[in-house]
C-alpha cells in the first residue's frame, strides 16, 4: 500500500524493526580505479572515425579542415604543432614551419591534413555505467521532502534509516549506529555534517534538531523551535540553518544558548531545500510553494525571490567555480534545471530534464554538475556547464533517486532511493579545469 501526496510517495510498511548493519548487495567486484580505467573502445573508435572522415575530405575534396569536433564533447581541438615534431616539417633553415609542409616531405598528405594530424588528442571521458559499490539500506524512506544521506570531510557516510542514524566508513566499511530515536517515538527526517566532519545534525519528525559528536557517539544538544518535521539542514561555520514543514527557517549558533536564533519566514509551504553559498554570505532555500529564495546573513527578509519553477524546489546547488551562480531543480510538474546569477538577479538559462529533479551537486574540480531524478525515469545525469550537454546517463535504481552526496575528494557520488539501496559511482574527474573566462563581461569574475 502506498500513500501519495504531491511530490511525496511514501510506502506504508509493516513492522518497525530496522537492521543494525548495512548489507552488501550485488557489489561490483572491481575497484573504483579499475572501473575508472575501463576501456571504452566505442568512444575511441567514433573519435578516430571523425578524424579519418575529415582527412578524406581534405585529400579528396580539398575541404581544408584543420580542426575536428570531438563527438563526445562540445570543445574543438585546435592544431598546435609539437615542438619536437618528427613529421619532417622543418624548412631549409632548420626552423619549424607552422604553415606549410617541407618540400622535402615524402608524405602524400596536404598541409591542412598535416595540421589536423598534429592537433592534440583530448583523452576521451570515460564514466562507468555501473556502480562500484552497492549497499542495502533497509527502511530508507521514499519521501521527496527528506534529506537522509550526507558524506563528511572525514569520509564517513551518515544515513537516516527509520528512527536510526548509521555511520558507514568509506575507508574501512565499518558500520556504527549513532542514534536511535524510537525510544522517544520519533524518526529521522534529515542529516547534515558540518564542514570539518566532526558534528552531524539530525532533524526529526517531531521538529527537533539534535547535534551529535560523531567520534564520541554522544548527543551534545537538542534544539527546539520548530512545530513540524525538519526536512532540510545546512551548516555555515558554527551556525546551523534548519527548514521545516512549519514553513520557517531557523538559524542558530550551536555555541550559544538555544534562545539565540533568527527566524526567516518567506515560504508559504514546507521548506525542503537549504544550501549556503561557498563564500558563506548567502543562503538559498527551496519550498513546496515552488519558490526559490535567497537570503543574506543579516536581513530577516529574502533579498531575491525566483518564481519560475512550476513544482516544489528541493534540488539546490551553488557553483564552486563561478561566484553567485546558483542552480535549482523543480519537481514532477516542472522537471527543469534553472540557472541564476544571484549577483544581478538574472535568470540565465534552463533545460527540461524530462523527469522530476530530486537533487543537484557540482563537481569540485570541473565545470560539471550531476542531477538525480524521479518520475518517470529514475536516472542520474552528468552535465557539462554552460553548454548543458549530457556527459553521462546512469541508471540502476528502481525508485526515485531522492538522495545524493559527493565524496570528500570530489570524484565519487553516492545515491539513495526508495528501492532501499545506496549506489556509489565514479562520475567526476580529479583534474581541475584550468579554463577561466578573462572577459570583462564575465559577471562572475571576482575582483580581489
Amino acid at each position: 500500500m502506498f500513500v501519495k501526496s504531491g511530490d511525496r510517495f511514501i510506502p506504508t510498511r509493516a513492522g518497525s524493526n530496522w537492521s543494525i548493519n548495512f548489507h552488501y548487495a550485488n557489489e561490483n567486484c572491481r575497484s573504483p580505479s579499475q572501473n575508472h580505467k575501463a576501456k571504452d573502445t566505442t568512444s575511441d573508435s567514433s573519435k578516430d572515425a571523425v578524424t579519418y572522415a575529415a582527412l578524406l575530405r581534405n585529400e579528396l575534396l580539398g575541404s581544408g579542415i584543420e580542426t575536428v569536433q570531438d563527438p563526445h564533447t562540445d570543445e574543438r581541438r585546435h592544431a598546435v604543432p609539437s615542438q619536437d615534431s618528427h613529421n619532417f616539417t622543418g624548412s631549409l633553415n632548420g626552423k619549424i614551419c607552422d604553415n606549410e609542409v617541407s618540400p622535402y616531405s615524402l608524405s602524400p598528405l596536404s598541409n591542412k591534413s598535416h595540421k589536423l594530424l598534429r592537433s592534440p588528442r583530448k583523452p576521451a571521458r570515460k564514466i562507468s555505467k555501473i556502480p562500484f559499490k552497492v549497499l542495502d539500506a533497509p527502511e530508507l524512506q521514499d519521501d521527496f521532502y527528506l534529506n537522509l544521506v550526507d558524506w563528511s570531510a572525514g569520509n564517513l557516510l551518515s544515513v537516516g534509516l527509520g528512527a536510526c542514524v548509521y555511520l558507514w566508513s568509506a575507508c574501512t566499511s565499518q558500520v556504527t549506529r549513532l542514534c536511535d530515536l524510537s525510544v522517544d517515538g520519533d524518526s529521522v527526517t534529515s542529516v547534515c555534517w558540518n564542514e570539518r566532519g566532526s558534528l552531524v545534525a539530525v532533524g526529526t519528525h517531531k521538529g527537533y534538531v539534535q547535534i551529535w559528536d560523531a567520534s564520541g557517539g554522544r548527543k551534545l544538544t537538542s534544539l527546539e523551535g520548530h512545530s513540524a518535521r525538519v526536512g532540510a539542514l545546512a551548516w555555515n561555520g558554527e551556525q546551523l540553518s534548519s527548514g521545516s514543514r512549519d514553513r520557517v527557517i531557523l538559524q542558530r549558533d550551536v555555541r550559544t544558548p538555544p534562545s539565540a536564533e533568527r527566524r526567516l519566514q518567506g515560504h508559504r509551504q514546507e521548506v525542503c531545500g537549504l544550501k549556503w553559498s561557498p563564500d558563506h554570505q548567502h543562503l538559498a532555500s527551496g519550498g513546496n510553494d515552488n519558490k526559490l529564495l535567497v537570503w543574506n546573513s543579516s536581513s530577516l527578509l529574502p533579498m531575491q525571490q525566483y518564481s519560475d519553477h512550476l513544482a516544489a524546489v528541493k534540488a539546490i546547488a551553488w557553483s564552486p567555480h563561478q561566484h553567485g551562480l546558483l542552480v535549482s531543480g523543480g519537481g514532477t510538474a516542472d522537471r527543469c534545471l534553472r540557472f541564476w546569477n544571484t549577483l544581478t538577479g538574472q535568470a540565465l538559462q534552463s533545460t527540461d530534464t524530462g523527469s522530476q529533479v530530486c537533487n543537484l551537486a557540482w563537481s569540485k574540480h570541473a565545470n560539471e554538475l550531476v542531477s538525480t531524478h524521479g518520475y518517470s525515469q529514475n536516472q542520474i545525469l552528468v552535465w557539462k556547464y554552460p553548454s548543458l550537454t549530457q556527459v553521462a546517463k546512469l541508471t540502476g535504481h528502481s525508485y526515485r533517486v531522492l538522495y545524493l552526496a559527493v565524496s570528500p575528494d570530489g570524484e565519487a557520488i553516492v545515491t539513495g532511493a526508495g528501492d532501499e539501496t545506496l549506489r556509489f559511482w565514479n562520475v567526476f574527474s580529479k583534474t581541475r579545469c584550468t579554463k577561466e573566462s578573462k572577459s570583462v563581461l564575465n559577471l562572475f569574475t571576482r575582483i580581489r
